[in-house]
């Protein structure tokens, strides 16, 4: 029987399967009814609050108020413990929320995230959601702890929220005696919307943390995001001001490389300018982009033959970047690294060299993202610099989705160019996205299909990829469901892309268990999940390998603690030798091999949080012990520290070695505008340490004073037989002014 027909298979079994599952009641108010939608109207008002954490303004009296929350955590459409209150109003420039949470408890309310931008999962919180189209696909999410701490993102798909976007907005909070207060006011400059329309999805929700308790004014299957937005009605006659943002930043470095006995300074200049050509439309442009103060990558280290992938740091790539998303592709994919393999756009192959992974010079580059009626439509154009030997380059992205159906879209995408080559190459692509998420009571049925082509200079053979995924997920009791079938052409070469497989298909299947004990008084769930991934060659049929994980049982808490065991089976086809570390090679040949793990963690609401996973094993043709430990300890809202440690002892008939990987953060907030947060990392397979030290004053949203330090060593250890390698210190300031 041939693969293909394996997926169809297990496609129809999945879909009968998640269809006949209806999950028990877990007590509290039944949901809404399929197609109900909560609708609310917001005020406008010519009043302007100060924004201070007080709500004593005139505005808030006049405001619209949403009280009726409900639970979805722990009990899906319960009673909520505590009572909350939001206003809601609007002016010609601003939408501004405000909220009394009252506490019967206030001494018990969690507030120890001082870092702006920083996750808050540990404290009380609230968020809301702003789908600024109505068209459940995307939107805007905005979050704030009693610290007045701002964490923002943007939904690049219903299911998929990137917490790396920064929107400019206002915020204060203050604990009292009745619980906290917090007042929000969002220029309507940092949003995109349609103004032809008067209603916008939205949602807000509150989080109690030491009850682990989440409340919602719209939602669905214990969810919130757009699609399961109400609707705020009566927004017309908005303004965004000019629409221009001008971001001018000034970057001084002075770096030292002790090998080469070399050192130099340099001072750069950039710029930043983004125009609402519309309300819907941005254009933006971007000259000499310097990248000093962006976060550096976790270390991870790699004992497969495949290339690991980094998400996206840097601003300037994260605007929009909802509207470049293709296929449903990137995302998680845990120990599987087919969901990110095959993305047509990866925007760290610009201003990155591929070699040394070090920054290359972006000169110029121009992008224009926005929606046109029920088109999204992005565009990005830049100008790279010299790399290495390769001269300056010239890149394009082109991208376009429409609207259809209730929830789901179609789209093209194109690329042309190559940063790391002086090979021509381009790409065109197309996918469909199909999206319900009130499929049934409680599960959501989602599938992409998508096609890809690569045009590379001298690469004559099959340069196609594509592929098609089903999904039913839930997030109530009951059953999820995965099917996915993938082809990548051997010349398939997507050079502004991701893609570290080609010349095979791959064919996976999954499904997970969720069951809500209702009154237990510890567990509060207990889950099952497990995955199967066939990749064969292309070519020959050969199965190149296969993966399959299931972890049986897992148990969460109340409070937050999980734990749980787990199995893997793996084998693999070798048709060249690998090696796998210096010096160690594994033979040409079939391989299988069996794990057991299990796992613990403790709940970051607690000041202490340890946590440790035990694996146990053969490995290849040998066996291997694996240990990850680690602890993350924030006693206060100011300091902030985590360790961890992943040690694999290995053992193959070829040899033996260790694997080494140290990471930790000391983190200190002295107010909520000045944080230093320091990110130690040491792995042995480069036998290297870094340290990467960010100071950071942010007086408010859109002004930033940056003071960093790298400095990287050759180490046997984290600090034993230490020699200086490189180091660099860089003071970087930026402010946005708008108009």
């Amino acid at each position: 029987m041939k693969l293909k027909h394996y997926f169809l298979i297990a496609a129809l079994a999945t879909f009968q399967f998640a269809v006949a599952q209806q999950p028990a009641a877990t007590g509290g108010d039944a949901p809404p009814s399929q197609g109900a939608r909560k609708s609310i109207e917001i005020k406008r008002t010519e009043l302007e609050p100060r924004i201070d954490g007080v709500l004593d303004d005139a505005l808030w009296k006049e405001a619209t108020v949403i009280a009726d929350l409900h639970q979805f955590e722990p009990v899906d459409h319960g009673t909520p413990s505590e009572k909350s209150e939001f206003y809601l109003a609007y002016s010609e420039r601003f939408l501004y929320v405000g909220a009394r949470l009252y506490d019967s408890d206030p001494s018990g309310i969690s507030a120890r995230q001082l870092v702006q931008g920083q996750g808050m999962q540990f404290d009380d919180a609230f968020e809301f959601i702003l789908d600024t189209f109505n068209n459940g696909r995307t939107g805007y999410q905005f979050q704030v702890n009693p610290n007045g701490i701002r964490r923002e993102g943007v939904y690049e798909s219903p299911n998929n929220l990137n917490s790396d976007w920064a929107g400019i907005w206002l915020v204060e909070s203050l604990i009292d005696d009745q619980g906290w207060t917090a007042e929000v006011a969002i220029p309507f400059n940092t949003l995109n919307f349609d103004p032809a329309t008067e209603e916008w999805g939205f949602t807000i929700a509150r989080t109690i943390a030491r009850k682990r308790e989440e409340l919602a004014w719209s939602s669905f299957n214990r969810n919130i995001n757009p699609t399961t937005t109400g609707l705020i009605t009566g927004i017309r006659d908005i303004r965004q001001g000019v629409g221009l943002d001008v971001i001018p930043s000034i970057a001084m470095a002075m770096t030292e490389d002790y090998v080469a006995g070399t050192n130099g300074d340099r001072i750069d200049p950039s710029l930043n300018v983004f125009y609402k050509i519309t309300p819907n439309l941005t254009g933006a442009l971007t000259l000499n982009t310097d990248f000093s103060a962006t976060e550096v990558d976790n270390r991870q280290v790699n004992l497969s033959r495949f290339s690991l992938f980094f998400p996206e740091k840097r601003d300037f790539f994260l605007q929009d970047v909802d509207i470049f998303s293709f296929g449903g592709r990137g995302g998680g994919g845990g120990n599987f690294n087919n969901n990110q393999n095959g993305i047509p756009f990866y925007s760290r192959r610009i201003g990155l060299s591929s070699a040394t992974g070090q920054p290359v010079d972006i000169n110029a580059g121009v992008k224009l993202t926005g929606r046109v009626g029920e088109w999204n439509v992005g565009a990005l154009a830049v100008q790279q610099g010299q790399n290495g030997l390769l001269d300056k380059e010239q890149l394009f992205v082109g991208r376009a989705t429409m609207n259809v159906l209730g929830e789901s879209n179609v789209g093209v995408i194109m690329t042309s160019g190559n940063p790391n080559s002086a090979v021509d190459n381009s790409l065109v692509g197309a996918d469909f996205r199909y999206q319900n998420t009130r499929f049934s009571s409680s599960h959501t049925l989602r599938s992409d299909v998508w096609v890809q082509q690569t045009d590379t200079e001298g690469r004559t053979g099959d340069d196609k990829a594509y592929g098609y995924n089903v999904s039913f997920d839930t997030q109530n009791n009951g059953f999820c469901g995965n099917t996915g079938f993938y082809h990548f052409g051997e010349d398939y070469n997507p050079a502004l892309g991701f893609a570290n497989r080609t010349g095979v298909d791959v064919f996976s299947v999954g499904g997970s268990g969720r069951y809500f004990l209702v009154g237990n008084p510890i567990i509060r769930s207990l889950n099952s999940f497990t995955r199967f991934e066939h990749t064969r060659d292309d070519a020959t049929g050969e199965m190149q390998s296969e993966n399959w994980f299931m972890r049986p049982l897992n148990i969460n808490t109340h409070r937050g603690d999980q734990m749980g065991i787990g199995f893997s089976r793996n084998r693999e086809g070798l048709t060249r030798p690998f090696q796998i570390s210096p010096g160690i090679f594994l033979p040409v040949g079939d391989y299988s091999y069996t794990d057991v793990n299990i796992e613990f963690n403790m709940s970051n609401q607690r000041d202490f949080a340890p946590g440790m996973q035990i694996a146990r094993g053969e490995f290849w043709n040998g066996d291997r012990d694996r240990i990850r430990v680690g602890f993350d300890w924030r006693p206060d809202e100011h300091f902030f520290f985590s360790w961890n440690y992943d040690y694999q002892q290995i053992q193959l008939p070829a040899g033996n070695f260790d694997v080494r990987l140290v990471t930790a953060n000391a983190n200190y907030a002295f107010t909520s505008k000045w944080s230093w947060v320091n990110l130690i990392q040491y792995d042995n397979n480069s036998s290297s340490a870094g340290i990467n030290s960010r100071l950071r004053w942010n007086p408010e949203a859109g002004e930033d004073l940056f003071i960093v330090i790298n400095y990287n060593f050759d180490s046997e250890g984290v600090f034993t037989n230490v020699s200086s390698e490189k180091a660099e210190i860089a003071l970087k300031y930026t402010k946005t002014f708008r108009y």
